[in-house]
Order: C-alpha cells, then structure tokens, then sequence
C-alpha cells in the first residue's frame, strides 16, 4: 500500500480517483488544490503525488516544482485534459520531478496503471 496525494479541483474527478486508487489498496489524501497540497505535503510524507496541471492559485507545474523542494523521493504524475497545458508540462519535464502526464478523460484502468507503474519506477503507458 502506498500513500499518495491527488491534488485535483474537479469534485467528480477527485472522487473517481480517490474510489478507484483506495480500492487498489493505496491510501488516498485527496485536497482541491496547490495550497492544500502543500499543507499536506509538510504534514505527511507521500510516496506519489497525482495532481491536475490546470488549478485555480497553484497550478500543477508550481506544485509539482515545491513538492519536489518539500520530499525529493516522490513520484510526481501529472493529469489535464488541456492540449496547452500538456505542452507546458512536457516542456518543463526535463527541469521538474514529474514523471508522466496523463490526458483526461481517463478510464479507471489507465489511472491506475498509470499510478502502479510509477510507483514501480516505469514510465506509465497512458
């Protein structure tokens, strides 16, 4: 069992995440955005961290760049439905912890490949 962090503002999303990664056996600490992350994040040490890039406040680029300040050992993934923000993420990859970025909409068995096969140290095929 791994403890991971999702760091997503979509209720729906957080929800489905949150249910599909805890019935896999993983411990789930889901917050709507960067700032509860990192409150999180300095109250408890988490072996993933799962967030949106696109969030009101902190996105999931400026996220990912503290966490990794805060716990260098975790594994970032990174989720958006944006072609924009994609790119960004893509671009910022080679500087940053993140491992994968996965494009929304996702189905259950992608998200959590995607989360095992981090957590495995491979790249996630998503």
């Amino acid at each position: 069992m791994s403890a991971i962090l999702l760091a997503e503002d979509d209720e729906s999303v957080r929800a489905f995440v949150t249910r599909a990664l805890t019935h896999r056996g993983h411990e789930v600490t889901a917050v709507s955005d960067g700032d509860a992350a990192i409150e999180a994040l300095k109250a408890q040490t988490y072996d993933l961290m799962l967030t949106d890039i696109v969030m009101p406040g902190l996105d999931g680029l400026a996220l990912a760049e503290t966490a990794a300040k805060i716990n260098p050992r975790m594994t970032v993934l990174m989720m958006t439905g944006f072609a924009e923000a994609r790119q960004r993420a893509d671009g910022a990859r080679g500087q940053s912890p993140v491992a994968d970025i996965i494009t929304k909409p996702f189905s259950l068995q992608q998200i959590c490949n995607a989360v095992d096969s981090a957590l495995a140290g491979q790249r996630p095929t998503s």
